[in-house]
């Protein structure tokens, strides 16, 4: 990881991004690891050889999170024409990937709270809870829509 000054600050900025990436989308740790790594790194494609190297993860479990990473479009594989190794790159557009899922879920759970609304007979308590969670939902889709990402 030449080029990348303090590589012991750089591993702990790789596991700051993992610990992240369990606490707030329940990923195994590895996973977070390659995605900090995969951002911070230089050059910008790397070996599965090089990643469990620095990252000190078995080729197994790298393997099938690299599989499970390229498989959801966070990560692509790369060749180097001459060159018989896959590398791995974050793709440019990962973290609106990530976004855009977020907010479809959202959405998805908006015909939920629908549907609660009827269950709930559209007032009184139950009814206000679930009334809350829509607004808070359509604030935060509004926000997107009316703010996109420039890629």
């Amino acid at each position: 990881m030449a080029g990348q000054g303090n590589q012991d600050e750089v591993l702990r900025w790789v596991e700051r991004v993992a610990a992240f990436c369990v606490e707030e989308w329940g990923l195994p740790p590895i996973t977070g690891r390659i995605l900090g790594l995969l951002m911070i790194c230089d050059p910008p494609e790397l070996s599965a050889g090089q990643i469990a190297e620095t990252i000190h993860a078995s080729r197994a479990s790298l393997t099938s999170n690299m599989r499970f990473l390229a498989a959801i479009g966070l990560v692509r594989r790369v060749r180097v024409p001459g060159d018989r190794t896959t590398y791995y790159r974050i793709e440019d557009d990962a973290w609106h990937k990530v976004i855009q899922r977020k907010l479809d879920s959202l959405g998805a759970f908006g015909d939920i709270a629908d549907e609660g609304m009827k269950l709930a007979g559209g007032s009184g308590p139950r009814a206000e809870r679930i009334h809350a969670a829509q607004q808070s939902l359509t604030w935060l889709r509004d926000i997107a829509a009316r703010n996109p990402p420039n890629t």
